[in-house]
């Protein structure tokens, strides 16, 4: 059985690396200088629910979810700023 130290440490890996693929799509951006691929109110809908969950992750005790929630909204801050800024 895996013991909860465990179960932690492999959450707070999984919620540092999975905003880290927002990564390549910020690159792609900005190495094709096109978004129009991607849907602008798609995007800013998730930040916005995003930026909405933020104060609940921040005032929770669970250190997976505060660490995701942070990491994910700096990096899908990014995807929102290159997709307004390459938008042609």
């Amino acid at each position: 059985m895996v013991d909860q130290q465990a179960i932690t440490t492999i959450g707070l890996i999984a919620g540092t690396v999975l905003p880290l693929w927002n990564i390549p799509l910020i690159v792609r951006i900005g190495r094709r200088k096109s978004s129009r691929d991607l849907s602008l109110p798609w995007a800013v809908g998730v930040l916005t629910c995003v930026y909405l969950m933020l104060p609940a992750a921040l005032a929770s005790a669970d250190l997976v979810f505060k660490v995701f929630s942070v990491v994910n909204a700096v990096l899908f801050t990014a995807v929102v700023v290159q997709i307004i800024r390459y938008r042609s």
